[in-house]
């Protein structure tokens, strides 16, 4: 037995409006979908999108989000920058950039994760800064797992540039 499509089963008429609102209805969600890319090709994408960091040195590997052809945003996937994480069965999320699309960021560290696993690793971790609020995290299931001080990266046996100013970071981990 069919039912007539009514209200209930199309909320909106035949002009994309909703009723008795009068109001446009909202967009429909966009499907996020995976794909792989090169890290040279996430880097280019971080360049131009990312609102603090440069493009990373190197990587495992690097995933992007698309919609239909388009690329949203990126995830890189490496080795821990910090030795003592370096144990072999943790990877770090060591960059994620988007271009603002909606759930994107919280799409990726999801697959991220899910690719750390398939790659055999027990953990992965991934820093904010402190004045980030790290939602995406936590909707992908990361805790935060304690605070990171601020500090240079340069040492008197081993000087760097510092690029950015210190800034105190949160580690976030989640079991791959």
């Amino acid at each position: 037995m069919s039912r007539a499509a009514g209200p209930a089963s199309n909320p909106k008429n035949a002009r994309g409006v909703l009723p008795r609102s009068g109001m446009p209805a909202p967009p429909s969600p966009q499907l996020l979908e995976l794909a792989p890319l090169t890290i040279r090709q996430a880097n280019a994408f971080v360049e131009r999108w990312h609102r603090h960091s440069r493009p990373v040195r190197g990587g495992r590997c690097a995933l992007a989000a698309v919609v239909g052809a388009r690329i949203v945003g990126v995830a890189i996937l490496g080795r821990p920058v910090a030795r003592k994480l370096q144990d072999g069965r943790t990877a770090e999320i060591t960059r994620v950039a988007t271009d603002g699309t909606p759930n994107a960021c919280s799409f990726l560290y999801g697959a991220a994760r899910r690719a750390a696993k398939a790659l055999g690793y027990d953990r992965v971790v991934t820093y904010t800064r402190t004045s980030e609020s790290g939602a995406s995290l936590r909707a992908a299931g990361f805790t935060v797992a304690g605070e990171v001080a601020a500090a240079s990266w340069s040492r008197a046996d081993r000087p760097r540039v510092d690029y950015e100013p210190w800034q105190g970071k949160l580690r976030w981990e989640s079991a791959a």
